[in-house]
């Protein structure tokens, strides 16, 4: 049997089962005893809504995970990455182009097979359980505005890619350069662009809150220059709250459904967290890791990118490997180092949540607004309270909230 394929059939299988497992576990953590912390949040109704939508969610993840298991392995038995190959081979066009047609072609076809599931889990889960607000209109706009991004961004980015890696026997440098130079742009390009695109922003008015805001940025020497509000609810009853921006310039970004379900103190709690994550570096920490990240994996892509025993796993039958396959197969092929990376920077991840509690508690000399919000997020998203710790090893990036809880009470505010 093909090396290659005995790892990346493995990998998949052995994924899968580990997912599976881990949910099963969070499925058996559940109990129908209220933590102590919540009563008072969560009467008996509905905190047994908050279980059931965790189950709900959980089972939903296992025939979903399943058809991607069965998907995946189907294309790789039946040799249809090969098929597909042949097909835009003989339209004998150019490497880049033809890379182009593939990857267009994977991309809806993969599009057409989960759409199913994004409607079933939006307008079926999301709805029983009261968070849906999106519409069949919307859903379709926002679909039509993702397929017109990868034609204005996705296209020539991944064209600039192929171009590399036909072009040049050091591809993977000019490449790792280019991705470095994104992850640092886009983050602007999204706030100003891309997330207008899909979502209204309106400056936050004058009144209490902003001038709370306000204060606590000047306090703490926090670059602030715009604070917004974003109808979130368009789509969503969930709340949450962001920042964006490097240097001196710094955008604070409140859902409308945050304001709508904390108190004043609570936001600013809330909002003191997130300019942890800067203070702390953590978005820069963060950037710094992904970077080498992808340098190491775009030098091991070089290796193996043209590799026939990685094409012939797959079944490949053309004498010439080609780069736009070869980047898929190594995607599966460097799953297993995906795995135990992604479980690395989900701890560095809980971590740096835990450091952006305590600089909320320390800068405004409080506790209790944290946790109250903390608390409230909880009840109003059904978050799971009693996650299993190996779920939460394997792939939470924020701790659960009563671990959060109880660090936040055993802070010295004195």
């Amino acid at each position: 049997m093909n090396i290659f394929l005995a790892i990346i059939v493995g990998t998949i299988v052995f994924e899968y089962v580990l997912n599976f497992f881990s949910r099963q576990l969070n499925l058996n953590s559940l109990t129908t005893v209220l933590p102590k912390e919540f009563i008072g949040f969560y009467d008996e109704d509905k905190y047994a809504k908050s279980q059931n939508y965790t189950r709900t969610n959980s089972k939903f993840e296992h025939i979903s995970s399943t058809f991607n298991l069965l998907l995946i392995l189907v294309v790789i038995y039946f040799g249809l990455f090969d098929t597909l190959d042949q097909i835009v081979r003989s339209l004998e066009y150019s490497p880049i182009l033809t890379g182009l047609i593939f990857f267009s072609i994977i991309t809806i076809i993969n599009d057409i097979l989960t759409t199913p599931f994004s409607l079933y889990s939006i307008f079926v889960i999301e709805e029983k359980f009261g968070f849906n607000k999106s519409t069949p209109k919307l859903y379709i706009m926002d679909k039509l505005k993702s397929y017109l991004l990868l034609l204005i961004l996705g296209l020539p980015i991944i064209s600039l890619i192929l171009y590399f890696f036909e072009s040049s026997n050091n591809a993977w440098i000019y490449v790792w350069i280019l991705m470095s130079l994104l992850s640092i742009i886009m983050p602007k390009i999204y706030t100003q662009f891309i997330a207008p695109m899909f979502n209204e922003f309106t400056p936050l008015e004058e009144g209490k809150l902003k001038d709370l805001i306000t204060t606590y940025a000047n306090d703490i020497n926090f670059p602030l220059t715009e604070i917004y509000v974003v109808d979130g609810s368009k789509r969503s009853a969930h709340s949450n709250a962001y920042f964006t921006g490097f240097g001196k310039n710094k955008r604070i970004v409140l859902f409308d459904t945050l304001m709508d379900n904390h108190t004043n103190e609570e936001i600013l709690a809330i909002l003191a967290h997130e300019v942890g994550h800067y203070k702390k570096k953590h978005i820069l920490k963060s950037m710094a890791l992904s970077i080498i990240h992808s340098g190491i994996m775009l030098y091991v892509l070089n290796l193996f990118i043209k590799m026939p025993d990685l094409h012939r796993a797959f079944g490949m039958t053309a004498n010439e490997p080609s780069i736009y396959a070869g980047l898929i197969f190594f995607a599966l092929l460097y799953a297993p180092i995906e795995l135990v990376l992604a479980i690395i920077f989900n701890f560095i991840s809980r971590k740096h949540e835990f450091e952006a509690d305590e600089f909320s508690a320390l800068t405004l000399r409080n506790t209790s607004h944290l946790i109250l919000g903390l608390k409230n997020l909880t009840v109003k998203n059904l978050g799971n309270l009693t996650p299993h710790p190996f779920s939460v090893f394997l792939s939470y990036s924020h701790p659960p909230v009563l671990d959060r809880i109880h660090a936040l009470e055993e802070i010295n505010l004195n």
